[in-house]
């Protein structure tokens, strides 16, 4: 991209930079090595990573206090930090394209794709092609993602020609000793108006997964112990293509495509030893799932400038993911293998997006975005649920057993949105970005149920930002939120982590899930790039929460997601990045966080209130680097530890209590043998497990029926090792 189209994309926040303001800026970083601040934003040229001799643009942005924050990964958690849980419409899986999606920008323009957006090419970029790094703290009607508190621009050099290798080779080890490899390779480069990258990967996700489960009576009684051992092995294969070519000095196109099969076959054996029998009794299950995956991304855009400045813009987003599992389970008896379920799905997830926008100034300080979007989501899928054949005749589409639940559902999403942005820069100090959207849907079932419902919904956002000093800024915002749905909820399908239940009901009534987002941050940026505090606190008023509700019918007690009633959730987080300046040592780099948060729901079985779903009680991290340049040395941890207690799910028949053990990551990485970075890594050092209780009630609900048993069950995937052979050529 040309530095005349960079400089109009972001010329509201990020004030115009003269040809002498930049040759100043040039010449600090050379000679100092030290970010530059102007207004609301950061910038880091390549000079400043130099020292850290950094393999891609990951390990850039890893050198660079708060930027956790800045790419939306403070704390998040249990149910996804202040910024996303319940009746948010972010992620991978938001509502169509919208404004928002991952908060990076690739030479000042937005990646459209969802799996192949901005986030996913840090790792592809090289370093060596960066010419810096900006943290736009502020807002503007030029920038391609709005409602970030934060937003990240990776600008790359400019040349004529230019062109790099990057390659990875790893290996890992996982605890039963399995050897997995992987490998990336990724092209970047410029030629004239074109820049193109080309990657492929494939990463090892082999895991092994020990459990161990005790099972006793409402009385007291031990009832079994279930010993558990599952190993699953995928490899995702991505192939993925980034292309963007200027027409002209005021047009531009740019093309993305991504490819991926990621089949993930499993086995369990499971060893079940009956308490109550005398001697006790040992039986031996196993579990067969054979499982496919493949899933395909093409996007795109084109933007003009107009002579005034003005722009109009369109994007697109074409994907479709494909995937299917047939789970046939066994009761082994020596070499005999007597099947006693079989649980086939299949399922087609389609997706199209068109985004039109134009944008332009009404004077100085105030400028207007218009826009309309369209999104097409498409889910097609299958169940086939087998039981043995006693008293019916098998048949070969259930696994050779009886036919016992075939369910076929077509669910389809037409989605419009208008919309209007209004970004006012107050004064010198002051921003205020409003936002005004319509959206209007319809979602259309067949299959074995036809249902056809309307929805419309209003979602206003009101984003405020001070700059009570350039290093201390508040920001506040407001926002009316929906969720997207999960398609999958509308019919029957798997029920994972039960082996008792073999399928979930599904609920064609179910609907979005709605918020009013309250958020108010402090941060400040300490002097010389010597870190960043940050606090948080924020407050979500929830409609339509989606939980477990009661679709019983007369002969079976069963539950689908459904609606349950308004909720809230709420809570606070403060995070601190610093260099260790201030005890001599400014290399070390260290980033910690905590959140505490809270919930409230009135549960549909009970009638009490609790937390939300998993709600948690927050969570705390810890994150350490040491950067030795002279030793062409790095290393460093990451811990992560979730606040224990209610972590709780309820189920019309069984209530369950989760809890998780702590995480560490411990690094170390060098420059060493033919210019190549060595990486080591020692993941899950803790082995912390995943923990659950859960309690069972039969002949009724955990309203009307009884405690029938208490089962605790905890797994772990150990320790995982692994080296990484980097290089650039």
């Amino acid at each position: 991209m040309s530095y005349r189209l960079i400089r109009n994309r972001l010329r509201a926040t990020v004030r115009p930079i003269t040809l002498a303001a930049a040759a100043l800026l040039l010449a600090s970083a050379a000679s100092a090595q030290e970010p530059a601040a102007s207004d609301s934003t950061v910038t880091y040229p390549a000079e400043f990573f130099a020292q850290y001799e950094p393999f891609s643009v990951s390990d850039m942005l890893s050198r660079i206090p708060g930027i956790n924050l800045a790419m939306g990964g403070g704390n998040q958690g249990a149910s996804g930090g202040g910024g996303g849980g319940p009746g948010s419409s972010g992620g991978a899986d938001r509502r169509g394209l919208g404004a928002g999606g991952d908060q990076i920008l690739i030479n000042g323009r937005r990646i459209a794709g969802k799996e192949n957006e901005g986030n996913a090419q840090l790792a592809r970029i090289p370093a060596s092609q960066v010419q810096y790094i900006e943290i736009i703290r502020g807002t503007s009607g030029d920038l391609d993602i709005r409602g970030g508190a934060q937003v990240i621009n990776i600008v790359l050099l400019e040349a004529e020609t230019r062109s790099s290798i990057a390659a990875e080779a790893n290996l890992d080890r996982y605890h039963d000793g399995t050897l997995d490899p992987g490998g990336s390779i990724s092209l970047n480069g410029q030629r004239g108006a074109l820049n193109y990258q080309f990657s492929a990967a494939a990463e090892p996700r082999y895991e092994f997964r020990d459990g161990f489960e005790t099972s006793i009576l409402a009385n007291g009684t031990p009832n079994d112990i279930v010993v558990r051992q599952e190993y699953r092995d995928s490899k995702p294969v991505t192939l993925s293509t980034n292309l963007g070519y200027d027409l002209t000095l005021n047009d531009r196109v740019n093309f993305n495509a991504l490819i991926a099969n990621s089949d993930a076959p499993m086995t369990v054996d499971r060893y079940i030893t009956d308490l109550r029998a005398t001697p006790n009794k040992l039986t031996t299950e196993y579990d067969d799932t054979p499982a496919s995956s493949d899933n395909w991304e093409i996007g795109g855009d084109y933007e003009h400038t107009f002579v005034n400045g003005s722009r109009f813009k369109t994007l697109f987003i074409v994907n479709e993911a494909n995937s299917e599992s047939a789970r046939d389970a066994f009761d082994v008896n020596g070499a005999s293998y007597s099947k006693f379920l079989y649980l086939a799905t299949q399922s087609v997830n389609k997706e199209r997006i068109v985004r039109s926008t134009y944008s332009f100034s009404l004077n100085d300080t105030q400028d207007l975005e218009i826009g309309i979007e369209r999104a097409q989501t498409i889910l097609d899928s299958q169940l086939q649920l087998g039981l043995p054949p006693v008293p019916f005749a098998p048949s070969p589409l259930f696994g050779g057993l009886r036919p016992a639940s075939n369910t076929d559902a077509l669910v389809e999403e037409i989605r419009y949105e208008s919309f209007v942005v209004h970004n006012w820069q107050l004064n010198d100090r002051m921003s205020l970005e409003s936002t005004l959207l319509f959206e209007n849907s319809s979602i259309e079932q067949s299959g074995d149920v036809r249902n056809k419902r309307d929805f419309d919904f209003i979602r206003p956002k009101v984003d405020y930002r001070f700059d009570i000093t350039p290093a201390i800024q508040f920001r506040a915002s407001i926002e009316k939120d929906v969720a997207q749905l999960s398609f999958a909820d509308f019919t029957a399908s798997i029920a994972g982590g039960d082996d008792d239940q073999n399928a979930l009901a599904g609920n064609p009534q179910l609907a979005q899930e709605q918020s009013l987002r309250y958020e108010a941050n402090l941060e400040y940026r300490l002097p010389n790039d010597a870190g960043v505090l940050s606090t948080k606190a924020f407050y979500h008023d929830l409609t339509d929460v989606i939980d477990r509700v009661d679709v019983s019918t007369r002969t079976s007690i069963q539950s689908a997601s459904g609606n349950i009633g308004d909720g809230e959730r709420y809570g606070a987080s403060v995070d601190a990045s610093l260099r260790l300046g201030f005890i001599g040592v400014p290399e070390m780099l260290l980033t910690s966080g905590v959140q505490i948060e809270d919930s409230s729901v009135t549960d549909p079985f009970l009638g009490i209130d609790r937390k939300l779903r998993q709600g948690g009680r927050g969570n705390m991290r810890l994150g350490f680097r040491h950067d030795l340049p002279a030793l062409s040395l790095n290393y460093g941890f990451n811990f992560a530890h979730q606040f224990e207690g209610d972590r709780k799910a309820y189920d019309i028949d069984k209530i369950e209590d989760y809890n998780s053990g702590d995480m560490l990551i411990v690094f170390a990485e060098t420059i060493g043998y033919a210019g190549l970075t060595y990486r080591f890594e020692a993941m899950n050092v803790l082995e912390g497990e995943r923990c659950r209780e859960r309690s069972r009630y039969v002949r009724g609900s955990i309203a009307t029926g009884v405690l029938n048993e208490i089962e605790t069950s905890c797994s772990n995937t150990g320790l995982k090792l692994a080296l990484k052979i980097r290089g650039t050529f």
